[in-house]
Protein backbone atom coordinates (compact mmCIF):
# COMPACT_ATOMS: atom_id res chain seq x y z
CA UNK A 1 0.00 0.00 0.00
CA UNK A 2 1.35 3.27 -0.70
CA UNK A 3 0.22 7.10 0.09
CA UNK A 4 1.19 9.69 -3.16
CA UNK A 5 0.85 13.28 -2.67
CA UNK A 6 0.84 15.85 -4.64
CA UNK A 7 -0.45 19.44 -5.81
CA UNK A 8 1.84 21.68 -3.82
CA UNK A 9 3.91 24.48 -5.25
CA UNK A 10 4.33 28.46 -5.04
CA UNK A 11 1.80 30.65 -4.37
CA UNK A 12 1.22 34.15 -3.55
CA UNK A 13 -1.08 34.83 -0.37
CA UNK A 14 -4.24 34.97 -0.87
CA UNK A 15 -3.89 32.61 -3.42
CA UNK A 16 -5.47 29.16 -3.81
CA UNK A 17 -4.01 25.39 -4.22
CA UNK A 18 -5.60 21.84 -3.98
CA UNK A 19 -3.49 18.85 -2.60
CA UNK A 20 -4.63 15.72 -3.90
CA UNK A 21 -3.38 12.42 -1.81
CA UNK A 22 -4.34 8.82 -4.01
CA UNK A 23 -3.90 5.68 -2.07
CA UNK A 24 -3.11 2.67 -4.19
CA UNK A 25 -2.17 -1.25 -3.66
CA UNK A 26 -3.74 -4.40 -2.00
CA UNK A 27 -6.41 -1.57 -0.33
CA UNK A 28 -9.90 -3.61 1.31
CA UNK A 29 -10.73 -0.51 3.19
CA UNK A 30 -9.82 2.97 3.88
CA UNK A 31 -11.14 4.15 7.50
CA UNK A 32 -10.01 7.73 8.92
CA UNK A 33 -7.84 10.11 6.58
CA UNK A 34 -5.74 13.22 7.15
CA UNK A 35 -4.06 16.02 6.15
CA UNK A 36 -0.35 16.91 8.45
CA UNK A 37 1.54 20.04 7.60
CA UNK A 38 5.52 20.26 9.22
CA UNK A 39 7.01 23.86 8.70
CA UNK A 40 10.42 24.53 9.19
CA UNK A 41 12.00 23.63 12.74
CA UNK A 42 8.55 23.08 13.18
CA UNK A 43 6.90 19.36 14.72
CA UNK A 44 4.41 17.86 12.54
CA UNK A 45 0.80 18.97 12.99
CA UNK A 46 -2.64 17.59 12.01
CA UNK A 47 -4.22 20.22 9.86
CA UNK A 48 -7.62 18.28 9.01
CA UNK A 49 -9.21 14.76 9.09
CA UNK A 50 -12.21 12.96 7.43
CA UNK A 51 -14.05 9.76 8.43
CA UNK A 52 -15.22 7.51 6.38
CA UNK A 53 -18.70 9.20 6.22
CA UNK A 54 -17.56 12.34 5.13
CA UNK A 55 -17.47 13.80 9.33
CA UNK A 56 -14.48 15.91 9.14
CA UNK A 57 -12.52 18.09 11.32
CA UNK A 58 -10.07 21.30 11.67
CA UNK A 59 -7.38 22.88 13.58
CA UNK A 60 -8.83 26.24 14.01
CA UNK A 61 -6.15 28.22 12.12
CA UNK A 62 -7.67 26.89 8.93
CA UNK A 63 -11.16 26.68 9.45
CA UNK A 64 -13.02 28.50 6.88
CA UNK A 65 -9.69 28.49 4.48
CA UNK A 66 -9.19 24.87 3.94
CA UNK A 67 -11.78 22.30 2.67
CA UNK A 68 -10.62 18.11 2.98
CA UNK A 69 -13.03 15.72 1.33
CA UNK A 70 -12.56 12.24 -0.19
CA UNK A 71 -13.69 9.92 -2.93
CA UNK A 72 -14.22 6.90 -1.79
CA UNK A 73 -14.62 4.92 -5.37
CA UNK A 74 -10.87 6.60 -6.36
CA UNK A 75 -9.30 5.85 -2.80
CA UNK A 76 -7.90 9.40 -3.21
CA UNK A 77 -8.48 12.63 -0.50
CA UNK A 78 -8.23 16.03 -1.21
CA UNK A 79 -7.35 19.71 0.40
CA UNK A 80 -8.70 22.29 -1.10
CA UNK A 81 -6.54 25.25 0.69
CA UNK A 82 -7.91 29.28 -0.15
CA UNK A 83 -6.81 32.45 1.10
CA UNK A 84 -3.10 31.10 1.70
CA UNK A 85 -1.03 33.16 4.13
CA UNK A 86 2.56 32.69 4.76
CA UNK A 87 2.21 31.16 7.87
CA UNK A 88 0.54 28.09 5.96
CA UNK A 89 4.02 27.17 3.92
CA UNK A 90 5.14 24.13 5.26
CA UNK A 91 5.72 20.42 3.50
CA UNK A 92 2.10 18.80 3.99
CA UNK A 93 1.47 15.17 4.23
CA UNK A 94 -1.67 13.16 4.08
CA UNK A 95 -2.28 10.04 6.34
CA UNK A 96 -4.46 6.94 6.18
CA UNK A 97 -5.53 4.00 7.91
CA UNK A 98 -6.15 1.25 6.12
CA UNK A 99 -6.93 -2.34 6.11
CA UNK A 100 -5.76 -4.32 3.46
CA UNK A 101 -7.28 -7.56 1.97
CA UNK A 102 -5.25 -9.59 3.98
CA UNK A 103 -6.68 -8.17 7.10
CA UNK A 104 -4.01 -6.39 8.67
CA UNK A 105 -4.73 -2.56 9.60
CA UNK A 106 -1.64 -0.24 9.53
CA UNK A 107 -0.98 3.50 9.85
CA UNK A 108 0.52 5.03 6.34
CA UNK A 109 1.92 8.10 5.36
CA UNK A 110 2.56 10.12 2.12
CA UNK A 111 5.84 11.34 0.83
CA UNK A 112 5.12 15.09 1.75
CA UNK A 113 3.99 17.73 -0.72
CA UNK A 114 5.68 21.58 -0.02
CA UNK A 115 3.52 24.61 -0.13
CA UNK A 116 5.39 27.94 0.16
CA UNK A 117 3.37 30.87 0.37
CA UNK A 118 5.21 33.94 -0.45
CA UNK A 119 5.28 37.04 -2.40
Amino acid sequence: VQLQASGGGLVQPGGSLRLSCAASGSIFSINRMGWYRQAPGKQRDLVATISTGGRTNYVDSVKGRFTISRDNAKNTMYLQMISLKPEDTAVYYCNADITSYGGTWSDYWGQGTLVTVSS
